[in-house]
């Protein structure tokens, strides 16, 4: 769905959830002042049981100068838009309307109706309707409060960017400009003593595991940057490695993950978590989700919270094996040897980019991979925008420089890179040539049936996850070079020899 389908002659009205929050607000508020600039006669409203109390809220309402109306209405005249909920759906109040339409970025739970827009992969709405006005041309800063509500929303919603983890949201953060003063006085109204009280009880709640070193915690409901406030402080007792901290709302569980060693990443944890039940994810040490309370109940019927997580962290913890591809030694005897296939692929020379050693983050669909620029660095990027970096003579002996661009079809994130020392980002599109694989490019590999986290002889610090089914590889030539590929790019891109 575009945002021309949502321009009519007709009244529209965009409705929040019940409660709204922070995103809420801010996506509706821009999408409010979107359709307004448009011509269009629009509202911007919320119902249900309880009035906006939160402080920051309040806040935000009054420094934004958001045109929110709450209503006991349950029937408007023309087109209804939901935003950050989708109609129908238990956390909205149900009002009719001649039309309807959805843009959201939760769990999908209403398929039947046509105008909707919704990303699950998102980390905000917000971030969902700034990509929105990327598609229709709109720039969100010609308009300072717009551009600031947009970026408060996702900063709640994210647990203050903790919980950062698909590039669109990282993207929107870097691209607004927003009013610092404003932002600052909204971090500042966040915490009440009543919420101060909740994490106060929760810590002293905590069940500890001494095999694994993990802490789980449950909190009353509570606003997300408690959760966020609970597992930092956890995080410091010297015996835990990692936390869960976690709270029971009327739609589902929000938790709080976090990790102080490499070997766990807070946004895989949380992603196993939340899997096939709701959403997880963000940072190498800081990260969050959400399950849906409708598809718990389904998977686990009688199965409490708390022992949900204990178990699943402890089959979390068994289900791993770890590989340095600094000091391991593969074994090859029973691994098919492969060779790379002559498709085309993208390469780029960091120093046609940024001058010499300028650190940078390669932004991708997989997560932030930094870099320093040389002469002697290369950016890989595969058949589906993967990323990985690749010295500069490995490059010369493996592949074939082509005179043509390179382009992704039906991508959904292409990787951009930032300079660290002045912010600018360039989009790698513009950028990027083609290479084929030389034909010496040869490697060793096999199916994986344990999940198995590498640490490559590139990156020390941080792993690369293969999950059962994707293979892990060795390069004939080089018995360190050992790493992860998915298993349905390995089975388009290498033949076996």
């Amino acid at each position: 769905m575009k945002l021309s389908d949502l321009i009519t002659t007709a009244p529209i009205t965009i409705q929040c959830h019940d409660n709204p929050d922070a995103d809420a607000l801010g996506a509706g508020y821009a999408l409010y002042t979107y359709l307004r600039l448009k011509g269009c006669d629009t509202r911007l409203i919320y119902s249900g049981h309880l009035q906006i109390q939160k402080t920051n809220l309040v806040a935000m309402i009054d420094l934004l100068n958001i045109p929110i109306e709450y209503t006991k209405m349950t029937k408007v005249n023309g087109l209804l838009i939901t935003i950050d909920c989708q109609y129908g759906a238990g956390n909205v109040t149900l009002i009719e309307a001649d039309d309807v339409a959805i843009i959201d970025h939760h769990q999908i739970e209403i398929t039947n109706v046509e105008k909707s827009e919704i990303c699950s992969f998102l980390g905000s709405c917000s971030t969902l309707v700034w990509q929105m006005f990327l598609d229709a041309g709109f720039e969100v800063n010609e308009f300072p409060l717009i551009a600031t509500a947009l970026y408060y929303g996702l900063f709640t919603d994210t647990s203050q960017f903790a919980e950062l983890y698909h590039p669109l949201d990282k993207d929107m953060r870097d691209h607004l400009h927003i009013d610092e003063s404003i932002i600052k006085r909204l971090k500042n109204s966040n915490l009440s003593l009543a919420e101060i009280e909740i994490a106060g009880l929760a810590l002293i709640r905590y069940t500890y595991n001494e095999v694994y070193r993990f802490s789980l915690i449950k909190a009353r409901p509570c606003d997300p940057n408690i959760l966020g406030l609970i597992s930092d402080m956890m995080l410091q007792v010297d015996t835990v490695n990692t936390c869960v901290v976690y709270s029971e709302l009327t739609n589902g569980i929000k938790l709080s993950v976090r990790s102080c060693v490499k070997e766990i990443k807070a946004s895989e944890l949380a992603a196993y978590l939340t899997e096939e039940i709701g959403s997880g994810g963000g940072h190498l040490e800081k990260a969050g989700g959400f399950i849906n309370q409708k598809l718990f109940e389904k998977s686990y019927p009688g199965l409490s919270s708390e022992a949900y997580f204990l178990n699943r962290l402890d089959s979390y913890h068994k289900s791993y094996d770890i590989v340095d591809a600094g000091t391991y030694v593969m074994d090859t005897f029973d691994m098919p040897l492969y060779q790379k296939l002559p498709i085309p692929i993208g390469y780029v020379e960091t120093m046609k980019l940024l001058p010499p050693h300028t650190p940078a983050i390669v932004r991708t669909l997989e997560g932030d991979i930094d870099i320093t620029a040389s002469e002697n660095v290369y950016i890989m990027i595969g058949i589906d925008g993967e990323v990985y970096p690749i010295q500069k003579d490995k490059f010369e002996r493996s592949y074939e420089r082509l005179s043509s661009g390179f382009v992704l079809d039906d991508a959904q994130y292409f990787p951009s890179i930032k300079n660290k020392l002045t912010g600018e980002t360039l989009l790698l599109k513009d950028h990027v040539q083609s290479c084929l694989a030389r034909g010496k490019v040869q490697i060793y590999a096999k199916p994986l049936t344990r999940v198995t986290k590498v640490f490559t002889a590139w990156d020390k610090s941080k792993y690369m996850y293969g999950a059962i089914g994707d293979y892990i590889a060795v390069r004939s030539d080089d018995p360190h070079d050992i790493y992860i590929i998915r298993g349905d790019i390995f089975l388009k891109t290498y033949g076996r020899i």
